[in-house]
């Protein structure tokens, strides 16, 4: 069954071109990709974000549960405090990519990916303790992304109050029109922005208010796709899956050997030993993008394979993410990509692929 988010109506309305994604009917694009990404980078549009996943843990053996569970320190987190990092198996197979928030000395919430939202559930509930409480909050909350380097200003037009000055990956509770709702500054995009997470009841409601105004537009998920490729930020299930180690992903970024989690003894023998393959960025010469599963070559010989591609509409050229052998990761390589129209020439660049991204402010 193809689920759908308060807002599905609302995308119909608006004349949406919807399809599957993560088990959810969502909106690829409204006005078009290239529009809707335009306008993210230079003002500011809302995505529905809705899909997501929300976990709540609470209790005194809390933070000791989620040291064990997550790669990244959550013991010296402080309130409001919020990081990513990644839910491992035992043999350092990513399960997921995540967010987590610390909400109070006891209580903590995950942001989780669609399509693993069940399979994260049941796992980190098989390695709580007893005195620590979680709730699956996903179907109760609403999330709403507002992103673009003009999102604050646009946002405190609508609702008439300012936002409060929130630092890069932080979170603050805030009433708005009467409803108690989380706001965070992080962003998916790597443009200035927020997520505001509120009951699901309120999305409707909330998200006409933020259109009201004409200054923040509706963006799909292919926007989406191409402002975060354009970061060389990671999709679950294209650059990170329980088949690779997330060393290969990110050396060792995002991941506290400070601390004994689950995968860890997998993680430091790979940043001991190194891997095969490493995530790199490629920067063809044209506008004529790599699609997912097309493989890399260096001087003809098979050398890794590509897990994202597109047309990078802020560069005017195409970019693409792949695994590559690591003797061929340095910036300025010369390699090809094998299409099914023939072969693309590509250089090994360092990401993120767009530079002048306003997130971090």
């Amino acid at each position: 069954m193809t689920l759908k988010t308060p807002l599905h109506e609302e995308h119909q309305h608006l004349g949406a071109r919807m399809a599957p994604f993560g088990g959810w009917d969502m909106p690829i694009q409204y006005a078009g990709i290239l529009a809707e990404h335009a306008w993210t980078r230079s003002h500011a549009s809302i995505f529905d974000t809705c899909h997501m996943g929300e976990f709540e843990l609470s209790g005194p053996t809390a933070a000791a549960d989620l040291e064990k569970l997550l790669t990244q320190q959550i013991g010296g987190m402080a309130e409001g405090a919020c990081r990513y990092g990644y839910l491992l198996r035992e043999d350092g197979g990513v399960l997921d990519d995540l967010t987590c928030y610390r909400l109070g000395p006891e209580r903590f919430m995950l942001v989780v990916n669609a399509a693993t939202t069940s399979a994260d559930a049941d796992w980190i509930q098989a390695h709580l303790s007893a005195q620590t409480t979680f709730h699956d909050i996903s179907s109760q909350t609403g999330k709403l992304d507002i992103q673009g380097p003009n999102s604050r200003r646009a946002i405190e037009e609508v609702l008439q109050m300012p936002l409060p000055d929130l630092s890069y990956f932080s979170a603050r509770e805030v009433e708005i029109a009467n409803v108690t709702c989380l706001v965070s500054r992080s962003g998916y995009t790597g443009e200035w922005g927020y997520e505001i997470y509120l009951p699901a009841q309120e999305t409707v409601r909330f998200w006409k208010m933020f259109l009201a105004g004409g200054a923040i537009r509706t963006a799909g998920l292919g926007a989406r796709d191409t402002l975060r490729l354009e970061m060389g930020y990671p999709l679950y299930g294209h650059e990170l899956s329980v088949d690779r180690s997330p060393v290969a992903a990110s050396r060792g970024r995002f991941i506290s050997l400070e601390k004994t989690f689950i995968g860890r003894e997998a993680v430091e023998n790979d940043l001991r030993k190194g891997v095969s393959h490493y995530l790199a960025g490629l920067r063809l010469a044209g506008r004529r993008a790599a699609r997912a599963g097309d493989r890399v070559l260096a001087q003809g010989v098979e050398a890794g394979v590509v897990t994202s591609g597109s047309f990078a509409p802020s560069l005017g050229t195409a970019v693409a993410m792949a695994y590559i052998k690591n003797d061929l990761c340095r910036p300025g390589t010369q390699l090809e990509i094998a299409t099914r129209g023939g072969t693309l020439p590509a250089e090994v660049v360092s990401l993120p692929f767009y530079k002048k991204g306003t997130a971090r402010g």
